[in-house]
C-alpha cells in the first residue's frame, strides 16, 4: 500500500514515517519540491525519495508555501488516492476539503470517531454523518479496499500442546469466555490458561473481546 499525504506537521508526519516502515508513501507539497516545508521535515522528505516514493507540487520549483496553496493541493491527494481517511478533523480543517473532495468523485473515505468533547473530532463527526465509512483499526480499511492477506491456519511448530488444545476449542465466529475454556480443558491445563491465552493473543492467532471471551482470528 502507498500512504499519501501531504507532509504537514502532526499526523501526516506520522503517516509518512509510519508508511516508510513497511512500504512506499508520495508527499504532495503546498510549495517548489525544492522548498522542506516545514523545515523539520526536510530529511523525511530525503527519505521518501530514498524509498523509492515520491515528493511531488503542481507549484514551479522555488516557491514559496503560501495559506492558500495548501487546500488547492488537496485535490491531488484526494485525485492520487482510492481513499481518504481523515483521522482528527475540527470543523474547518483542511482534511475536509480532501475528504468532500473525494466524496465527490465517488472515492472512498474511512473517518475515525472520537469524543463528542473534542473540538478535534466534530469534522470526522460530521463526515460520518454525510456517508463517510467509520473505523476504528486498519485491519478494516485494508479489509474494505479487498488488501487484507487471506488468513492462514497457524503452523504446528507455533503452538505448544497447550496453546493447540486451546485453539481446537476456540472457533471462528462463536467467542467463549475464560471459564468456558477452562471446563472443557483437562485439570493440568487449566491453572496456566490466562497465561496461555495471552501468548495466543501476542502470536496473532486469537482475540479478546470487550466481554473478554475468545475466538480465532485465522482460518484453515
Amino acid at each position: 500500500m502507498t500512504v499519501v499525504s501531504g507532509a504537514a506537521r502532526g499526523i501526516d508526519t506520522r503517516a509518512h514515517r509510519g508508511a516508510l516502515r513497511g512500504g512506499r508513501t508520495v508527499a504532495v507539497l503546498g510549495c517548489g519540491v525544492d522548498i522542506a516545508y516545514p523545515p523539520e521535515n526536510r530529511r523525511l522528505l530525503a527519505q521518501i525519495i530514498e524509498t523509492g516514493g515520491a515528493v511531488i507540487s503542481e507549484y514551479a520549483p522555488g516557491t514559496q508555501p503560501l495559506p492558500a496553496f495548501f487546500p488547492a493541493r488537496n485535490r491531488i491527494i484526494s485525485g492520487l488516492s482510492e481513499g481518504t481517511l481523515v483521522i482528527e478533523a475540527a470543523k474547518r480543517s483542511g482534511s475536509l476539503i480532501t475528504a468532500e473532495m473525494a466524496l465527490s468523485e465517488g472515492r472512498d473515505v474511512y473517518a475515525v470517531p472520537g469524543s463528542i468533547y473534542s473540538p478535534q473530532s466534530s469534522g470526522c463527526h460530521n463526515l460520518i454523518r454525510a456517508g463517510a465509512r467509520l473505523v476504528e483499526s486498519p485491519q478494516e480499511i485494508l479489509e474494505e479496499m479487498h488488501l487484507a492477506e487471506p488468513p492462514r491456519r497457524p503452523a504446528r511448530d507455533q503452538l505448544t500442546p497447550e496453546e493447540a488444545r486451546i485453539y481446537q476449542v476456540l472457533s471462528f465466529e462463536h467467542a467463549l469466555t475464560m471459564d468456558e475454556i477452562v471446563d472443557s480443558m483437562p485439570e493440568h491445563v487449566t491453572a496456566n490458561i490466562p497465561l496461555l491465552l495471552l501468548q495466543m493473543q501476542l502470536k496473532g492467532i486469537i482475540t479478546e473481546n470487550e466481554m473478554h471471551a475468545y475466538r480465532r482470528v485465522e482460518r484453515n
